[in-house]
């Protein structure tokens, strides 16, 4: 898989003024560390900092762009931040109810496939009833017409909310099927990169709650799905070159932090 030059441009475009206008906002926090600062140095615990803020803006920032304009190529869709609807039908909120029941008391192992055709049955049954309002982080359809909204996650998420993840995707489901019971629909947990590898990604498996072979994509599975076989890797190199071509920008960034008084 290889780029254009107009995606690897805007790719690491992208990344390199993600970067930049988060240094112009970020302050690190202003908290007395005086034996690490002594110890490692405040240029150095500055950049700790700063990763960790980083981390959280990740999604937004570069995750989504990214994954936007990679989609933009194979797809006849591609948009991010899409509200997704606010109302479903009675009959519909009560099937997620009981697929949530299920797989709670762990009577039934998630299947999705089979919990889309039992909301699309009943999926303009009964008055409306809102719900709060969501968004995709990224919304694609295909050529052929099938629909699929994406909630990008952390590496690792918080097991504790598996459920709400669920009924997000399952009341998704349940508003496109509103609008159009025939639209092939695929609602999905993205997880940007695998912090396990090269070991299997196993965090969701304890949750019991999700289809993993539909309803959740990591790492090359994901960036694949958007761009093509390959494009992961590809996607590195343009963070590589972005990095290299910033290197200089972001040492005397955090060299200004070295040379403050403890």
């Amino acid at each position: 898989m290889a780029f254009s030059s107009e995606q690897t441009e805007r790719i690491e475009n992208a990344v390199k003024e993600s970067l930049r206008k988060k240094f112009q906002n970020w302050t690190p926090e202003s908290r007395h560390m005086p034996f690490h600062h002594k110890l490692l140095g405040k240029d150095r615990m500055a950049l700790y900092s700063f990763i960790q803020s980083l981390n959280t803006t990740f999604g937004t920032s570069i995750y989504e762009p990214v994954a936007e304009t990679l989609a933009g190529v194979r797809f006849s869709e591609a948009e991010r931040q899409y509200t997704v609807g606010e109302t479903v039908s009675e009959r519909a909120q009560d099937a997620i109810q009981e697929i949530m029941n299920a797989l709670s008391t762990e009577n039934t192992n998630p299947d999705k496939r089979a919990e889309i055709e039992r909301i699309r049955s009943v999926c303009r049954d009964g008055e409306r009833r809102s719900i709060k309002p969501t968004r995709a982080d990224l919304r694609l359809v295909s050529r052929e017409g099938a629909l699929y909204l994406f909630d990008l996650k952390t590496a690792k998420p918080n097991i504790g909310n598996f459920k709400e993840y669920k009924r997000t995707l399952l009341e998704w489901a349940a508003v496109a099927l509103a609008q159009d019971p025939q639209i092939k629909v695929h609602t999905l947990i993205a997880i940007p990169y695998n912090p396990y590898h090269p070991e299997p990604y196993q965090r969701w498996t304890i949750a019991g709650m999700l289809d993993l072979p539909h309803e959740l994509k990591v790492a090359e599975e994901f960036w694949d799905f958007l761009g093509g076989v390959g494009t992961y890797d590809a996607l590195l190199d343009c963070f590589e070159r972005a990095g290299i071509e910033m290197r200089s920008e972001i040492d005397e960034y955090f060299a200004k932090f070295g040379r403050d008084a403890v």
